[in-house]
């Protein structure tokens, strides 16, 4: 297994597990984003800073992982590199990918000059916060948001 940046060719692979981690959100709109990080757009329109991708010694895309450049992130000194998206293939996680995919994260925020890796899940997502915490992510924060239809 390897982590590297994401490439054009990786495309329909991204495309399908972006689709996996977030199946109420539009395809057209996921592919959109994806086509604009792909054509270099910057990172103000694409929401992207960085994207990472894993793939078995055969090629296989196993998961992925999307940064941007927050100016402010819970708990952070400063702007930072926040997870905006994190997936492994159900069948392998546990196996390492994931850490994987946050160590390339973590070494393109030491090479842009950042000493902080932001994130976020769900408070209902245990598992996801275990993992955070095992790759040693601290919480920082919890917070319940709401919405009044008018």
């Amino acid at each position: 297994m390897r982590v590297r940046p994401i490439q054009p060719d990786d495309r329909d692979d991204w495309l399908r597990m972006r689709s996996a981690l977030w199946p109420d959100e539009p395809e057209i709109e996921l592919a959109s984003e994806v086509d604009a990080f792909l054509q270099g757009g910057e990172p103000e329109a694409t929401g992207l800073s960085a994207v990472f991708v894993s793939e078995t010694g055969s090629g296989q895309r196993t998961g992925f992982l999307e940064l941007f450049v927050r100016n402010y992130a819970e708990g952070c000194v400063g702007p930072a590199p926040y997870v905006e998206g994190w997936y492994v293939e159900p069948a392998l996680r546990g196996s390492g990918v994931g850490r994987a995919l946050v160590g390339a994260a973590e070494e393109w925020a030491g090479q842009h000059g950042f000493s902080e890796l932001a994130s976020d899940t769900q408070l209902e997502n245990e598992a996801s916060q275990r993992v955070h915490e095992a790759l040693g992510f601290e919480e920082v924060e919890r917070s319940v948001h709401f919405r009044k239809t008018l």
